[in-house]
């Protein structure tokens, strides 16, 4: 899932093909267990490092959060833990404030041209929150228009048996 969310580690030695000290890339997953093992320290990944945060706090709704790491919030929490930056979850939930407004009021009045413009800059979690609340706007339209206004259990209508 994180394999487009980039890594640098640093190998603290043990492995033949790598030099101790050495920076290398690896996916989430093998970096993660080999962190376990405590034979690599993490740097802070590049889709959180301080160029990224200052264009969050200038316009977070603006910035292409996708391209960093389209699992840009789930990566923060599974990373932050590991590189000991404990600004990380912070900068995570602020970027998610101040962006979260903005994606519900788009998906409630944009129009289909401009929402995928729009779709190309989110992460995952950010695109299911959009579909999620263009869902219950579509459901709430069908409903406010002359949808049933309640709906009788299916479980209301059959008998019980008996006991024997």
């Amino acid at each position: 899932m994180f394999n487009d969310c980039i890594i640098i580690y640093s190998i603290f030695g043990g492995c033949s093909q790598v030099e101790e000290g050495a920076k290398v890339e690896l996916p989430f997953w093998l970096a993660q267990e080999l962190y376990l093992r405590q034979a690599v320290s993490i740097n802070v990944p590049a889709c959180f490092n301080q160029k990224t945060r200052r264009e969050i706090q200038a316009d977070a709704a603006n910035v292409d959060l996708r391209s960093r790491c389209p699992y840009f919030y789930e990566f923060g929490c599974k990373i932050a833990p590991l590189v000991g930056d404990r600004t990380i979850g912070k900068m995570l939930l602020s970027t998610f404030q101040m962006r979260y407004k903005d994606i519900l009021t788009k998906a409630h009045t944009v129009a289909y041209a401009m929402a995928s413009k729009f779709l190309t800059v989110l992460t995952k979690e950010e695109t299911n929150l959009y579909e999620a609340a263009q869902l219950s706007m579509a459901t709430f339209k069908k409903w406010r228009i002359g949808g049933p206004r309640f709906q009788r259990a299916s479980v209301l209508g059959r008998k019980r048996k008996p006991i024997e």
